[in-house]
């Protein structure tokens, strides 16, 4: 029947730097020529490390009787045991590991960790006599054996963190994944629920059965945003961010203005007030941009006063683009804004809501993209305000 494996210890203690150092001091504190570091349970005792000067004949790993050792006494009682000259001590004379081993001198100190887990001892011994009463001698040791007891702690916490940190890595990538699949194969569907609605209306005139059909092609509208910012978070947290393809465009100011026609096509209750002036030859991706700025807007119509109106603004400031969004209704909540551009920020905060969380989060990964920035401000007075920048061309192109 093979043994319980100790190499695992055997290796904490030698990935502990200090053990080398600590194993040479106790030799010289002590005078004495063999010191080591004992794992000690209720059936072995295994060397962890050992500084032999003696020829003792241990080595890490090596085992001796547990009975025949004075550390399975200390197991049990959690006190250290130091004796200088074992044949004239009144105890130790007459027991039976000085005689086994041929020991004069002897000290061993309790490692204990701090759920109260015994592991092991911090000892020396020596052939020879060796004076032991100096009380320095054994609170030293004390202190020396209660480091590798934090240390092996730290270990331990160490490991658990990465095993937790490689286990929470793995289960996101495997989610990000189904994400992406997930989103992909929604499309189909939503395309034949299109096409049906499409369909549908050229065969009525019926007014209820027209208002079904427009409520049906306005949810499935806000179903491909919802598709497209999943398919967009997958891709950027699998690829390094949600990508883009900047080119030199003229007509960016057309483009968000076509965006704030479909947002007020799809949210007619809505009161959209805008000015766009935004001069050609800007260097963006331009259906990015739209998608920020239709992600801003969503977010404005839904969590915004519904009787007050959104202001739209996008202009030229020195060499950058500015585009910003302003709705009225209650402040943003102090303790939602340092995660507002984080993704399923809504789910966690507790609020409710179209979308995911993922509106907010993708606009500012699309600023970025364009190397520059989105913020946001949110007081009773002024408003709820986001502001994009971002440079109107890169830097080297004259």
């Amino acid at each position: 029947m093979t043994g319980p494996d100790f190499s695992p210890d055997v290796h904490a203690i030698r990935s502990i730097d200090a053990v080398p150092v600590i194993l040479s001091m106790v030799k010289h504190l002590t005078g004495m020529r063999f010191a080591a570091v004992a794992r000690v349970t209720d059936r072995s005792w295994v060397a962890c490390a050992v500084d032999d000067s003696i020829d003792f004949g241990l080595k890490p790993g090596g085992e001796l009787v547990l009975e025949s050792t004075i550390c399975h006494e200390i197991r049990q009682h959690r006190k250290p045991v130091i004796f200088g000259h074992a044949s004239a001590h009144p105890v130790f004379s007459l027991h039976h590991t000085p005689r086994t081993y041929g020991l004069e001198s002897y000290i061993s100190i309790p490692i204990i960790r701090a759920n109260g887990d015994f592991f092991g001892t911090l000892c020396a011994i020596d052939s020879v006599p060796a004076n032991l009463d100096e009380p320095a001698i054994a609170k030293t040791l004390t202190l020396f054996a209660q480091l590798i007891a934090m240390s092996l702690d730290t270990q331990s916490r160490l490991e658990t963190t990465k095993a937790a940190l490689v286990d929470a890595t793995e289960h996101g990538r495997l989610r990000e994944q189904f994400i992406a699949v997930l989103g992909h194969d929604l499309r189909t569907p939503l395309s034949a629920i299109r096409l049906s609605a499409d369909l549908l209306e050229t065969k009525t005139t019926e007014v209820r059965s027209l208002n079904l059909i427009a409520a049906i092609r306005n949810s499935s509208t806000r179903m491909g945003v919802l598709i497209e910012n999943v398919l967009d978070f997958a891709r950027g947290r699998m690829g390094g961010g949600i990508p883009v393809r900047r080119q030199l465009t003229d007509d960016l100011g057309r483009t968000l203005k076509l965006t704030l026609d479909e947002i007020q096509a799809s949210h007619p209750q809505a009161t959209l007030i805008h000015s766009l002036d935004i001069p050609p030859g800007i260097y963006c991706d331009s259906l990015r941009l739209s998608q920020l700025l239709s992600n801003l807007l969503g977010n404005a119509v839904t969590h915004g006063s519904p009787t007050a109106p959104i202001n739209v603004r996008a202009y030229a400031e020195g060499d950058e683009i500015v585009v910003s969004v302003t709705n009225q209704g209650a402040p943003i909540p102090a303790q939602l804004m340092p995660l507002l551009f984080e993704p399923f920020t809504r789910s966690e905060a507790g609020q409710r809501g179209e979308g995911l969380g993922l509106g907010l989060y993708i606009a500012s990964q699309i600023a970025t993209a364009h190397n520059g920035s989105l913020n946001v401000s949110s007081t009773r007075e002024t408003g709820t305000c986001f502001v994009a920048r971002f440079p109107a061309a890169f830097k080297w192109i004259r």
